[in-house]
């Protein structure tokens, strides 16, 4: 009899249950994910729509006669296109990407295109992977993405160091969209590893922007190289917050709203404390840029607002049941959205009319802003018990260390041979020499890329 008394009892407790994760789940809109961050700046946010535009630039069949028009103040310069690779020079072993040299702001520009879904090549490079298939520099990467990576600075090693050593002043920039962003950040990291291939440039010449990115780093990878590397995404982008690998999300592509609710309904039941210690959980990489359009309850778009940081916990955890996480991926709308931001930011800053001297002081500022937010955002980590989060004493923000790893040579695995007597380096070979299997049949890392004290 108590037994049957107790049912409609349980029945209750999980009706509320249900309800209550059915309340939290609609409620939750993308602004919540950024709502404690910082507003950001025109300095920090003005690469963006500059460098959406170079990304639509490698759609294009001729850039002197653009399919998509660029707006006023983003067009490019044909005469100053280095190289442009379609899916026959990169014998669809990468997505298709260009090398632009923009003179207007010294930057050096490699820009990666995204998933192209009639291109079976493009799928081959996601379903490249398996759960702790690739570890690399003490955490997991999506193994398909490397190899990319490591195929585009095979075939580009010496245009880019030429480039590079031409124009001493310039930045050096990689990007891309979706799958392409996923190439370009990982890019940016086995690049970082090894700057005297490229003639030791100096790692702060060094960024990343990744657009609408894939989640392709482990939390320690993604926090520590916040320095270098930029995420920006648009409200309601699934991507960056699905952790479910990427090989299973395009195969359901035709289904991907249910994939998304089912993902939903699973990572609500998984505590963030459990995430945050798997330490082959895959994030979205570096620094983060919101762009926050849409409120909730209310219909239409509204002015964007730009918030940034370098968050640990609550890094996109959250799917957001939207009709719009499939279409804010887009990179015409993201394009279109952070222009629109960012003029609305210089609108603002132009009100203020802030005096030559002191906009230059600012930037020194957010300069120094970004470095101690990333400091804290590794003893954030540590405190988090973050697996293979070392200390910031050890890491830093690395703009302590980088002329004295500058100066320690890449020694071969095998031989213990500086390469830099190498005329050039294979970089696929480079990459499969610094990992050996464990008994359990895994990928482990020999020893570092760079020599550390």
């Amino acid at each position: 009899m108590s037994i049957l008394c107790g049912l409609p009892l349980l029945e209750c407790v999980y009706c509320l249950a249900c309800a209550r994760w059915a309340w939290k789940r609609c409620l939750h809109n993308a602004g919540h994910d950024s709502e404690t961050w910082g507003l950001a700046t025109p300095e920090e946010f003005e690469p963006v729509p500059r460098l959406c535009r170079y990304i639509l630039a490698v759609y294009e069949n001729d850039l002197r006669h653009p399919l998509y028009e660029p707006p006023r103040g983003y067009r490019m310069n044909p005469d100053c296109l280095i190289m442009k690779r379609n899916y026959r020079d990169t014998q669809r072993k990468v997505p298709p990407y260009l090398l632009y040299l923009d003179h207007d702001h010294n930057d050096i520009v490699l820009a990666i295109r995204g998933l192209n879904l009639a291109k079976e090549s493009d799928y081959a490079v996601l379903l490249d992977n398996k759960l702790g298939k690739r570890k690399f520099d003490g955490g997991y990467v999506h193994n398909g993405l490397l190899k990319a990576a490591g195929c585009i600075l095979n075939a580009e090693c010496d245009v880019l160091k030429e480039v590079v050593e031409k124009y001493p002043n310039y930045t050096l920039t990689f990007t891309g969209h979706s799958l392409g962003s996923g190439v370009a950040a990982l890019l940016t990291i086995v690049v970082v590893q090894n700057r005297d291939q490229l003639g030791n440039i100096d790692r702060k010449r060094l960024r990343c922007y990744a657009i609408a990115p894939a989640r392709c780093m482990s939390l320690n990878l993604a926090v520590r190289y916040a320095d270098v590397i930029n995420s920006v995404v648009l409200q309601d982008d699934f991507l960056p917050r699905t952790a479910t690998p990427l090989e299973d999300i395009f195969k359901s592509i035709l289904c991907l709203p249910c994939l998304l609710c089912l993902r939903c309904m699973r990572d609500t039941c998984i505590s963030e404390e459990r995430m945050l210690k798997d330490p082959r959980r895959l994030y979205a990489p570096g620094r983060l840029y919101h762009i926050v359009e849409r409120k909730p309850f209310r219909c239409g778009r509204f002015p964007p607002v730009v918030r940034t940081a370098v968050p640990v916990d609550g890094r996109f955890e959250h799917i957001v049941l939207s009709c719009n996480a499939t279409s804010d991926h887009a990179i015409v709308w993201i394009e279109k959205e952070a222009e629109r931001a960012l003029e609305l930011i210089q609108e603002k800053d132009h009100t203020l009319e802030i005096p030559a001297t002191q906009r230059m002081e600012r930037q020194a500022t957010i300069a120094k802003d970004h470095r101690d937010e990333h400091n804290a955002a590794l003893q954030r980590a540590v405190t988090l018990a973050v697996p293979d989060a070392f200390p910031p004493t050890q890491y830093g923000t690395f703009y302590e260390k980088d002329d004295e790893d500058s100066q320690n040579p890449i020694h071969d695995s095998s031989t213990g041979s500086s390469r830099t007597s190498r005329t050039k380096e294979n970089w696929d070979e480079l990459i499969e020499r610094l990992f050996e299997r464990d008994d359990s049949g895994h990928m482990m890392l020999k020893k570092p890329l760079i020599a550390t004290d």
